[in-house]
């Protein structure tokens, strides 16, 4: 290596500001695993070090027999091994891994211990794992949920094109409920953007405000999931059939606060004047609009729901408990 030669006090000055800067410890033993030399140990390790004892000095009765078992493999084998021990500290708990490989030659084997904080790295990978877990939790539960639409969807349609054009569109409101859900990193969405989503597809004149009322209450992403589907469905049959198709502006949706077996809640309701009969025609006893509205959504949120359909209205109410969204103002 070319440049200026150093002296061995320069060399091995730099080598400990070195290991200084990388949070890097050394530690040499001899063949009976005593200590001999140590470098950067962490300020909670260097009370206990003492030179000529072994690890048990230095990490205590538990981890130091673990680690010396550990050493005695690799003096014995030659086979470099490692090892992580926690430590409770003023700091918090962190956590070394040990990095133990033999040194010498046959008449005289000794020990060198690289040692180093992987608190931070260990703590995002259980993060990491947690995440993941939940990941997957939340696609089972997303996948069940496309399942029961395709089934049911298929059930109560006669054509495959008539399939398709529904089970496009429910899943479509699905996908907007999820965007929502996810730029909120997972905390779920609310409800007006939420129904500002789910009508955009289907409201008619953008310069009109959409008739969205109340308390914009924060939605667990449960709630936003199933309440984005029953909107769906009652827009849709709307811009059918109903008030949207007509150009009408005869819809409101409305949340307030009310109470579910003596506990705080929600009530979101849904109340459209209608003109003809066939308004209606996607309610149908059994159809799955009628099902999503009155069995699905309350079910998944523990609520309860009441809808009734008229030659002159629809309304739908669901009443959502505490345990499903939160209020964190009040417009």
């Amino acid at each position: 290596m070319s440049g200026a030669t150093f002296g061995f006090e320069g060399k091995a000055a730099m080598m400990e500001r070195a290991l200084g800067s990388a949070g890097i410890s050394l530690i040499v033993q001899d063949s009976s695993l005593a200590i001999r030399y140590a470098e950067n140990l962490p300020d909670h390790l260097k009370p206990s070090l003492v030179i000529g004892t072994n690890d048990v000095q230095l990490l205590g009765e538990k981890d130091g027999d673990y680690v010396l078992h550990l050493k005695r493999e690799v003096l014995k084998t030659g086979k470099p091994s490692s090892a992580e021990v926690e430590f409770s500290t003023t700091e918090g708990t962190k956590i070394y891994e040990i990095k133990v490989q033999r040194t010498g030659d046959n008449s005289a084997h000794g020990l060198l211990s690289v040692i180093a904080e992987v608190t931070e790295s260990r703590h995002r990978e259980k993060v990491l794992k947690s995440l993941l877990r939940e990941l997957s939790h939340r696609s089972k539960n997303l996948l069940a949920i496309i399942q029961g639409i395709a089934t049911q969807t298929a059930r109560n349609t006669l054509s495959l094109d008539n399939f398709i054009i529904k089970f496009r569109g429910r899943l479509q409101s699905l996908s907007n409920s999820q965007d929502l859900i996810t730029d909120s990193s997972w905390r779920g969405a609310y409800l007006f953007e939420l129904a500002e989503k789910q009508f955009a597809p289907y409201w008619p004149d953008a310069t009109v405000p959409m008739p969205i009322y109340g308390i914009n209450a924060h939605l667990t992403p449960n709630a936003a999931v199933h309440l984005g589907l029953a909107l769906h469905e009652l827009i849709v049959n709307s811009a059918s059939f109903g008030a949207i198709a007509n150009g009408s502006t005869s819809i409101t949706l409305n949340c307030r606060e009310t109470e579910l077996d003596g506990r705080k809640a929600i009530e979101v309701a849904w109340s459209e004047s209608i003109a003809t009969p066939e308004t209606a025609e996607e309610f149908a006893e059994n159809s799955f609009s009628k099902t999503v509205l009155e069995r699905v959504v309350p079910t998944s949120m523990s609520g309860k729901a009441q809808f009734s359909v008229d030659t002159s209205r629809i309304e739908y109410k669901i009443i959502i408990p505490e345990t499903e969204y939160e209020i964190f103002r009040r417009t």
